[in-house]
């Protein structure tokens, strides 16, 4: 009688264990719950990016500095700002000017100024 009451019981036991994993897999693989791992899993990988981004950017700089330290050169900001190249301008803000090469004809257009 007592072998049988654990039995009923182990049965009972696993099959609510069973349900409860089946039930948790199928809420695990709702769109929500997808769209949510997958956000998760977006951000997360952004912020590796980040970091590695980082990390190349340290990396550089370290590197820029032995270098300049090999080569002797200073590390004057103002000396270093002097030895950059000037920003790229934005082309939307430039008018064509009376030598622009028409886009479709590929001949010079003719403006009057």
């Amino acid at each position: 009688m007592f072998r049988r009451a654990f039995w009923f019981t182990a049965g009972a036991a696993a099959g609510v264990w069973a349900t409860n994993k089946v039930h948790q897999k199928i809420r695990s693989l709702t769109p929500e719950s997808l769209a949510a791992r997958a956000a998760d899993r977006a951000v997360e990988t952004g912020h590796r990016l980040r970091e590695f981004a980082l990390d190349v950017r340290a990396g550089m700089v370290q590197r820029e500095e032995e270098l300049n330290d090999a080569l002797g050169i200073s590390a004057d900001p103002d000396e270093a700002a002097a030895h950059r190249l000037p920003a790229p301008r934005d082309r939307r803000r430039i008018a064509p000017g009376p030598n622009t090469i028409h886009s479709s004809t590929g001949r010079p257009e003719k403006r009057d100024h």
